[in-house]
């Protein structure tokens, strides 16, 4: 599989955050990270080009079948490392001692530090890609993913992404979860007496 048979991957339709504009955002994440040797930086490079080149949101296998795909095709001295960080993005979870781990995982989730109107396009975008999920449903799920990240200690593994991300990510994260919030009982029975009314 090529750069440019990747590239058509990630430009798929219904791909609204999970597209090559995110890719490329990773790419330009990790051009600033300083400190990596050369097959360092190649395989940080193979693992975002790769991490979701299989994005189907009503399966919950994505990660495995791209790491199995980056197995199949990335150069064979890279395959096992680039495939187990691949993995890692399941959970985002990585060990501590996990340098590589921390740098992709911290890349992927650098998202959720964006300013407040890029965040918002983000959820957006990933509401999109979720659209054949009830907005009732929707909402119980979405919360569960961010209220998980933000009971975390560490979102950012990596030192330097969190002390550039870390605050404005829990800041996006309370705001969108507020959202997701139904309005306090009171509004909700006040709204229903208006439009009683106006019947």
């Amino acid at each position: 599989m090529t750069r440019e048979e990747l590239s058509a991957a990630y430009m798929a339709p219904g791909r609204h955050y999970h597209n090559l504009a995110h890719i490329e955002d990773c790419l330009a994440a990790l051009a600033q990270v300083d400190g990596l040797s050369v097959v360092e930086r190649e395989v940080l490079t193979e693992a975002i080009w790769w991490h979701d080149v299989v994005y189907e949101p009503t399966r919950s296998d994505n990660e495995e079948l791209s790491a199995q795909l980056a197995e199949q095709h990335v150069r064979a001295d890279l395959r096992p490392e680039v495939a187990r960080l691949i993995r890692l993005t399941r959970t985002h979870e990585v060990q501590a001692d996990d340098r590589l781990g921390a740098i992709l995982i911290s890349i992927d989730l650098s998202i959720l530090g964006a300013e407040p109107a890029r965040y918002d396009t983000y959820a957006a975008a990933i509401r999109q890609e979720f659209i054949h999920v009830s907005d009732a449903d929707y909402r119980v799920g979405r919360a569960g993913v961010l209220r998980r990240f933000a009971a975390r200690s560490v979102i950012y593994p990596d030192a330097a992404f969190a002390a550039r991300y870390d605050r404005r990510a829990r800041d996006n994260l309370a705001r969108e979860l507020a959202k997701m919030s139904p309005p306090p009982l009171a509004e909700r029975v006040g709204d229903h007496d208006a439009v009683g009314r106006g019947a």
